[in-house]
């Protein structure tokens, strides 16, 4: 009718017996959807309908039901078909449990906001102490969610904090090549060349928790390890072989001249005696367990008088350290480290066996000439 009001094009708005106005629409999906409220005007309702159909113009339109799925489903479910390492689902799984979860397990993905995300880190920040283990269980969530964005289950990320899942851990300490020696000789004679690995060698302790005697050979007056296997323990004591932790990981370690002895001591004296057999092994032959050796560790690290806070992992950053020192290419240091990187594969030279070998004799001259002058530590200490 002429002058009369135009009949709207997008959806539909008619008024309920308490007088409030409902708006209604066919989704893309063929379905018909309401507003999730009422309203208290028509033009109000108008308007809502307005910008569901600007936001389908755009292709921002996502289905309002899609993200009503629980969170804690969703996440676990997400850790599940991830593939993942297992010491890696089993950190992902104890982030969620302890410190993810407590947060978010009463909602849905659709309910999980950006004020309720920085609420939930402020909480744990302050409750926890730990910003390290809180900028770990950010990153989880904003993985978890941004797939849930990528599903379309929510129309953008809530995980927005700049900064939020950066770690700014504490600088490791170094130890000096005496406390070194004095480590090894406090853990014993059967996990001495543990210490000797791990800080001149650059070896991750699961990397040694898997060497046998196969991956050890004596070439031009040297040791060369093969590390292509590694057996991280869980916390549930279950030992999981596998491959190392990156694809860097699978590598070989020249080790420096002066743990000659200490190699072909080991091997004779405490390895599993069979062609294959582990480097490291209890008294009664059963492969290393972390439990036995961190007594040993504990005590030995007291009686040298490093802090509580050094970790048997950071001899492997005293060990880096000491190559570094010897002025090797940061490809070399990444080879001997077991690290990738993808913008250092492109930059810098290729690591080469001879290069290895020169980065070996630079912490073996550093090494001796910390030792002159004193009694070299070990010995025939079998018994000890």
């Amino acid at each position: 009718m002429a002058g009369g009001r135009k009949r709207r094009r997008f959806g539909t708005v008619r008024q309920l017996a308490s007088g409030r106005y409902q708006a209604r629409y066919r989704a893309p999906d063929g379905l018909e959807r309401r507003a999730p409220t009422t309203f208290d005007t028509k033009t109000d309702a108008e308007v809502w309908l307005s910008q569901i159909e600007a936001d389908l113009s755009r292709g921002d339109w996502t289905d309002p039901y899609a993200g009503a799925v629980d969170f804690e489903e969703y996440a676990l479910r997400w850790v599940a078909e991830r593939g993942l390492a297992p010491s890696t689902e089993e950190l992902y799984l104890r982030l969620l449990r302890l410190h993810v979860l407590p947060g978010f397990r009463q909602w849905d993905l659709d309910e999980i906001t950006a004020p309720r995300v920085r609420t939930w880190r402020a909480e744990r920040l302050e409750t926890t102490g730990a910003p390290t283990t809180v900028a770990k269980a950010y990153r989880l969530l904003k993985a978890i969610l941004q797939t849930a964005a990528d599903d379309e289950l929510i129309r953008r990320n809530p995980c927005r904090i700049k900064g939020a899942g950066r770690e700014e851990a504490d600088e490791r300490p170094i130890a000096t090549v005496e406390q070194v020696d004095a480590l090894a000789d406090g853990v014993g004679p059967r996990w001495r060349l543990m210490v000797f690995l791990a800080a001149y060698a650059s070896l991750r302790p699961e990397e040694q928790a898997e060497l046998r005697r196969t991956d050890v050979a004596f070439e031009d007056g040297a040791v060369v390890l093969r590390i292509i296997r590694a057996a991280p323990e869980l916390t549930t004591g279950r030992r999981v072989v596998g491959d190392p932790k990156s694809r860097a990981g699978k590598r070989v370690v020249v080790l420096p001249g002066f743990l000659v002895v200490d190699v072909r001591r080991h091997l004779e004296w405490f390895a599993a005696k069979e062609p294959d057999g582990l480097l490291f092994v209890g008294e009664r032959g059963a492969p290393f367990r972390r439990s036995t050796f961190g007594r040993r560790w504990r005590k030995a690290r007291a009686a040298v008088g490093l802090p509580p806070n050094f970790r048997f992992y950071d001899l492997r950053h005293t060990g880096n350290t000491l190559a570094a020192d010897t002025g090797a290419k940061l490809k070399d240091l990444m080879v001997r480290a077991g690290q990738s990187s993808q913008k250092a594969q492109l930059i810098y030279q290729h690591s080469t066996l001879e290069h290895q070998r020169r980065l070996a004799e630079g912490i073996d001259a550093h090494v001796r000439d910390r030792r002159a002058g004193g009694q070299q530590p070990g010995g025939d200490a079998r018994h000890a």
